[in-house]
């Protein structure tokens, strides 16, 4: 089995040539609250990850979640 690294909601967004609007519009949720997971998921549905991973054609596994800045501290 592959061992993929993991990435942020941001960045999988923008690998999708995705707005954080139409991202939202996408996902089913206001903007500014894509911008907030965006910076913080630790408590992000799952049920938004599953359709995250859906719109960004990503597996689950593949998400980072946590805040941003504790993904930034351990690359």
């Amino acid at each position: 089995m592959v061992n993929l690294p993991k990435i942020t909601l941001e960045a999988a967004r923008v690998n999708a040539n995705l707005t954080q609007k139409e991202a939202a519009e996408l996902l089913g949720i206001h903007f500014q609250t894509l911008s907030k997971y965006e910076k913080d998921s630790s408590n992000i549905p799952f049920s938004l990850v599953e359709k995250a991973s859906k719109i960004y054609a990503l597996p689950i596994s593949c998400f980072f979640l946590g805040k941003k800045y504790e993904k930034n501290h351990t690359n």
